[in-house]
């Protein structure tokens, strides 16, 4: 389904007299229609997978082809054509080649984002028993606030692989009912727990209660089958009901990568319904408002002599090192054969390196808002606020990829668009996260900007953020694609 609606409009900034957190209802409701776009892909993308799935079928509408690695693109990638290709089922990288561009001349304009989010994963021996309780084993990842998994209506989706009658497949699922619970410890057993403490053990305490043991018993099937190995790692319970979802016998399922999510959807919230009360803000909003922008901007590509891009990774949240992640070779591959697959005999041999000298990545991740409960937590200068417009991340050390030139760049396009935006700096007594933007970076040798949307609640099961700044950046990111190589060709840095 095509989620987009409708055009996008310019919010007028915040008053610099006004605090920008102070907006009016008509940039609420202006505001409103981006959000509720974003719930609708959210909601259907509980797993990395299931994103990529709604991004490859959203591009499909909007007349883009799906090529392969696999197969050579000379003569295959033309000026003004669109395409995409997934890796892993979980990145996606997609392209539109400008009217005008010839290998040497233009670049690559790029948005680049993630689409895992840090959750709980099933063991790969997930069969737990204990006390009269059938239980799931689960494994953290990423850096998740653990805590706020427990007393939650929980579920499982990702991917099967099963049997068909030709081979094996790898099939999307999603149990959209509540199946799991962690349930926390009532306090008249942990009286401690207000002055000490949540603490967890991630080993003990979290793993998933399914059913009693009695039903099981009940239930146990054949260990005659091909895949019984399998079977005996899990509970036949929850193989029947993912084989009950994929429409398969359950004789027919192989293996699976499955994590244990929220059934509860995303929504919009607050009096003023001026925020986004959802799971995997981080980072599906920045994937989210990128396939905005990027689409809105379609209309001028034949005009643009750059190609314009958008790259969603999977693993940022583990540090980016796999076959897919950021820290492989997927983007510099890219870059490498589309500068290639439309050269001629007239073609330089060094046209890979004269392209990436005229390309440029934005990397867009989410951002720490000021919280009001621990304004202690932020640098006094950079406290970001909601409704202020997206935030560039600078670290001088580099966690973040921004510099004085890249920094300038963006905050140029954003004034002269009249888009709001606000600056993030961490406390230099506290630690700083990581984005894909040194990654991308350092791998491509191109140029990068870190921004981000403000949120709260950053790796909780449930994060907050403000829908104007979503209608911010979804503006910010069509102007880049429309703007940037003008804004790039006055600016004179390296001769």
């Amino acid at each position: 389904t095509n989620l987009r609606s409708h055009s996008l409009h310019h919010p007028p900034p915040p008053s610099p007299k006004t605090h920008p957190m102070k907006i009016s209802s008509k940039q609420i409701s202006e505001a409103i229609p981006y959000a509720k776009r974003f719930l609708s892909f959210v909601n259907q993308s509980r797993s990395a997978y299931h994103a990529v799935d709604q991004v490859s079928k959203r591009l499909k509408t909007q007349g883009f082809q799906q090529i392969s690695e696999s197969e050579s693109w000379n003569n295959k990638v033309k000026p003004n054509g669109k395409y995409f290709f997934t890796k892993n089922q979980s990145t996606i990288v997609a392209f539109a080649i400008g009217g005008q561009f010839k290998p040497g001349h233009g670049g690559l304009k790029i948005i680049g984002a993630h689409t895992d989010s840090p959750d709980l994963r099933l063991k790969p021996i997930s069969k737990r028993e204990k006390n009269g309780f059938l239980q799931c084993g689960v494994q953290t990842y990423g850096g998740l606030l653990a805590y706020t998994w427990f007393d939650r209506d929980l579920t499982v989706c990702g991917r099967v692989i099963v049997k068909t009658s030709t081979g094996f497949e790898s099939r999307l699922v999603e149990v959209k009912r509540p199946i799991l619970r962690i349930p926390s410890l009532a306090i008249h057993l942990n009286r401690e727990v207000s002055e000490k403490g949540f603490k967890i053990n991630n080993e003990n305490h979290l793993n998933t209660i399914l059913s009693t043991s009695i039903e099981e018993s009940l239930n146990e099937s054949s260990d005659e089958s091909d895949n019984k190995i399998f079977k005996g790692q899990h509970h036949s319970l929850l193989l029947e009901v993912l084989a009950k979802e994929l429409n398969v016998d359950m004789d027919d399922i192989f293996d699976f990568e499955l994590s244990v999510v929220d059934t509860q959807d995303a929504t919009l919230g607050g009096i003023r319904e001026e925020f986004i009360f959802s799971p995997r803000l981080d980072n599906l909003m920045s994937c989210f408002t990128a396939m905005e922008g990027f689409e809105e901007s379609m209309g001028s590509l034949p005009q643009d002599q750059d190609i314009r891009c958008l790259v969603f990774f999977d693993h940022e949240e583990i540090g980016s090192r796999s076959s897919h992640g950021a820290d492989s070779v997927t983007l510099s591959q890219t870059v490498n054969r589309l500068a290639r697959a439309m050269a001629d005999e007239n073609t330089p041999d060094d046209v890979t390196d004269m392209t990436i000298s005229k390309s440029f990545i934005i990397s867009a991740d989410m951002a720490h808002a000021l919280h009001p409960n621990y304004a202690d937590k932020h640098e006094t200068t950079s406290q970001v606020a909601f409704h202020a417009g997206p935030t560039i991340k600078v670290h001088c050390n580099q966690r973040y990829a921004t510099n004085a030139v890249t920094g300038f760049l963006f905050k140029t396009l954003a004034e002269r668009n009249k888009i709001p935006y606000q600056y993030f700096v961490v406390r230099q007594d506290t630690g700083c996260g990581s984005t894909i933007g040194s990654i991308c970076a350092a791998n491509t040798g191109i140029r990068t900007v870190d921004i981000g949307i403000p949120q709260l609640s950053m790796h909780s099961i449930r994060e907050m953020c403000g829908i104007v700044d979503v209608q911010y950046t979804a503006n910010l990111f069509k102007h880049f694609f429309e703007q940037f190589r003008e804004l790039d060709d006055q600016l004179k840095v390296d001769g």
